[in-house]
């Protein structure tokens, strides 16, 4: 037993595999992985998983992780046996809303990059000869598809590791850790202790457990997942071969499948949820001796990651399987399973280090799919540089307080079970856990009759029925069926009678941190591109990078005193990036949660503030992107003269104590002057006319500020700050890439994320579109979209690919609304 390691990866799974390859391909050998079964069937989620590789997703961090994962995989054998068998994969609608749903998919995948395409009931049946082609309007086809091998494939990288110094244990459980400060200083294991500089957790089902020995939260759940393999079935006459024909998805039916030799394999998450608890689960895994018996049932005895087959639960599906495929109606189900793995409360996986421990890092909630990309962001994060996949989605430090409660954790991750393989419209709010955080202006809202949608946690109103006579006499486009789920006329009306006299937003749930101290300054000014060294009243929009010069956030800045700060923010992995960089004479206070927000904007919103305020807020005495500390009646506001939606206006935060009172006095005086209350869906087509960017949908850490259009917020000449240097040599290039406006010539809606086409290349993609909507003042459809430098200028046509239908594009100037910004600086 070593005592010394620079990285200990605990599990020995195809994560924990994974990533000590990567490293070891990096050139960090110092790596000590320990296994508390043995190696490599070690018991756990990898040495039961069937290894089907689905690489499409509606989040294009995951494809992109799975995409990589066949390429790596692809390339590795083992004792002269594939680790990946690239047969393709098809998914099956047997519904027009399933058919019209993989059109769509057909787009998700191009955006992406993967190839794939759509095939008719007759070319799936030649395919896969025992579906019934009168059963299913056709086929979303994906040839790069395939099977990996888990246990194969995590040997076969854990050779190569060995072979560059990395050292691998064999039963070998972890039974503690010794914690100073904020770091893991030693780990004890059944073998003895080692000292760490870094610890990364890929235990899998046991995750919890080993995070909680450290008292680290990993916000998870396992449930059970029910998988069986046939007898013999028909046709299937290659018993030396374990798989030739594509993979199969019945997604209406919640059901994939798989070839094995002459039998089939199926997987169902038809069946009721059933999650397990850290007590339920054996800490010790027993593994079978690792061999693969043509049913791939020989290895599952014995394994503390599968329970036993609960036949009642399978009963629908296996009906459900015989309609698809006739030919299962003469086998029968050989054995079965309810293999464990990991669900989350947003289906992501959780990675990175951990929000209580500075070396603690988790590899947690992985599936085979997206496995080899893990592995080698992780390694790239861990050495220092920026994960080659933008993480954002994925990192633990996404998750809220509440989001790691067992509560919520439970309940959202049990609804992604049974949501798993639904078609989840983008909007689409979890039914559970709420409502969990409101502002203080919630009950106003509900009077109004808000509808609303959540978004981390906060019930945020996306219009409100009283301005339903607002619609009267107006001309108004309203989207197709897929964009209109949740649409209504009123925002369209709310849009308008925005530009037109003005509204009130609920701004409450942007989050927001207050950084003080001495080294406040130091601290921001290192962390950001803009010079922030002003006087207190600015306020500065500017960038956090990451060291390759990609957008980190975008964030604003407002100095309310000599070593005072209110940071607006786009969540708790901010918050995250603040802290970790401030030192003992900087505090980074969240003050989301007691603060409130109202935005007050448009062309009468001075004439509402100007009675109830205490200062003189006129053009001269408050000028755009100042602060100031006043009392609107006898509410204390600090009020930031800028505007989100293009109008004038402020933003005017409280302590959430006086946020009723504050509403209360806004709603009166602007009914004076037609000022209404409005939902976040004008908000959000009043910022796309406005060309502002928001960080997460039209720009993240795979873009610079210059490509993104926003070159204006970086400062070089001010000093050093993360991301300078990588973003000057950036800089001798030109740029490959830039974020610009398109408009939709046939008014068609979109909803984001569709492929953009060269008009002169009719099948290839040239880039995606990233937020999209309807401008209800200019009359137009508008989508931003990531594009190459040559098909970026103004007037250039393009094509966008929205449910398997071209539509016509022109690139257009940006913004297309008051692009002087006379509206908001009057």
């Amino acid at each position: 037993m070593d005592s010394r390691a620079q990285i200990l990866i605990i599990g020995a799974g195809i994560v924990g595999c994974s990533t000590a390859y990567h490293l070891a391909k990096r050139g960090v050998s110092d790596v000590l992985v320990v296994e508390q079964g043995p190696l490599f069937a070690t018991g756990g989620s990898s040495s039961h998983a069937p290894g089907l590789v689905f690489q499409t997703s509606p989040a294009q961090t995951l494809t992109q992780l799975a995409s990589y994962t066949v390429r790596r995989f692809a390339e590795e054998t083992l004792d002269g046996k594939p680790c990946f068998h690239q047969v393709g994969g098809i998914e099956v609608a047997t519904t027009q809303q399933r058919w019209d749903e993989l059109a769509r998919r057909r787009g998700l995948a191009s955006s992406w990059g993967v190839e794939a395409e759509l095939l008719d009931p007759e070319r799936v049946h030649e395919a896969i000869p025992q579906v019934a082609k009168e059963r299913i309007y056709g086929g979303l086809y994906v040839p790069t598809d395939g099977i990996a091998k888990p246990v194969r494939a995590a040997e076969a990288m854990a050779r190569e590791a060995r072979r560059h110094g990395v050292r691998f244990l064999a039963n070998t459980e972890v039974t503690g850790f010794d914690v100073a400060g904020d770091l893991v200083r030693t780990v004890h294991t059944s073998r003895g202790s080692v000292s760490v500089d870094t610890v990364l957790c890929c235990a899998g089902i046991w995750g919890p457990r080993i995070g909680g020995l450290a008292g680290v939260s990993v916000p998870v759940l396992p449930l059970a997942h029910q998988y069986a393999v046939t007898t013999p079935v028909t046709g299937l006459t290659n018993p030396g071969t374990e798989v030739r024909q594509p993979l199969l998805r019945h997604q209406d039916s919640a059901m994939y499948f798989r070839q094995i030799y002459d039998r089939i394999g199926i997987g169902s998450y038809q069946h009721r949820a059933i999650p397990v608890s850290q007590q339920e689960i054996a800490p010790t895994a027993a593994a079978g001796d690792g061999t693969e018996a043509p049913s791939e049932g020989g290895g599952w005895k014995g394994m503390s990651s599968v329970h036993p087959f609960t036949p009642e639960d399978f009963a629908t599906p296996w009906t459900q399987a015989c309609e698809l495929l006739p030919e299962l109606r003469r086998a029968e189900i050989s054995e079965g399973m309810n293999g464990l793995f990991l669900f989350t409360s947003d289906g992501m996986p959780v990675l990175g280090p951990s929000r209580e421990l500075d070396n603690f890092w988790l590899g947690e909630a992985v599936w085979i799919t997206h496995a080899g990309g893990v592995g080698l962001t992780l390694a790239e994060w861990m050495t220092g540089e920026a994960p080659s996949v933008d993480l954002r989605a994925a990192d633990v430090r996404r998750f809220e307080s509440f989001a790691h409660s067992p509560s919520y954790v439970h309940q959202r991750a049990t609804q992604n079970f049974r949501e798993v393989y639904d078609i989840i419209h983008p909007q689409q709010p979890s039914a559970r856990a709420r409502p969990l955080r409101t502002s203080p202006f919630y009950l106003r809202q509900q009077e109004l009759g808000a509808f609303f949608l959540e978004a981390n946690g906060w019930e945020r109103p996306h219009w409100f029925e009283a301005n339903a006579e607002l619609v009267t006499g107006r001309e108004i486009t309203e989207p197709g069926p897929w964009a209109s789920r949740y649409f209504s006329p009123i925002i369209a009306a709310e849009h308008q009678r925005t530009r037109e006299r003005g509204a009130l937003f609920d701004m409450t749930s942007l989050a927001r941190a207050e950084v003080t101290g001495r080294g406040a300054l130091a601290l921001l000014q290192a962390l950001t591109t803009s010079n922030l060294d002003r006087a207190p009243g600015y306020v500065t929009y500017t960038l956090m990078l990451d060291p390759s010069g990609g957008i980190r956030a975008d964030i604003t800045v407002a100095r309310l005193g000599r070593d005072t700060f209110q940071v607006g923010l786009n969540g708790q992995r901010d918050i995250a990036w603040l802290r970790a960089h401030a030192d003992e004479t900087t505090q980074v206070r969240d003050i989301t949660g007691g603060t409130c927000c109202i935005g007050l904007w448009g062309p009468h919103a001075r004439d509402v503030l100007a009675p109830l305020a205490s200062v003189d807020i006129s053009a001269e005495a408050f000028r755009f992107f100042r602060v100031k500390q006043f009392y609107v009646a006898e509410v204390p506001v600090t009020a930031m003269r800028l505007s989100y939606v293009g109008e004038l206006g402020w933003e005017l935060y409280t302590s959430a104590e006086y946020g009723l009172r504050l509403w209360d006095l806004l709603r009166t005086a602007g009914a004076e002057h037609g000022v209404i209350a409005a939902g976040r869906g004008a908000f959000n087509g009043l910022r796309l006319e406005k060309g502002y960017r928001a960080w997460g949908a039209d720009m993240w850490s795979s873009h610079d500020p210059d490509e993104a259009g926003l070159g204006f917020a970086v400062k070089p000449d001010k000093g050093t700050f993360i991301g300078r240097d990588a973003l000057l040599r950036r800089r001798e290039h030109p740029v490959r890439q830039r974020l610009r406006c398109l408009r939709i010539e046939d008014g068609t809606v979109l909803m984001g994320s569709e492929p953009v086409c060269s008009t002169a290349e009719p099948g290839g993609t040239v880039g995606f579109t990233t937020s999209a909507g309807y401008g209800h003042s200019v009359g137009a459809s508008l989508a931003y979209a990531w594009l190459p430098t040559d098909l970026s200028e103004e007037g250039t046509r393009v094509d966008v690919a929205y449910f398997d239908r071209r539509h016509p594009a022109t690139v257009v100037a940006d913004p297309v609304l008051d692009p002087e910004m006379k509206r908001m600086r009057c």
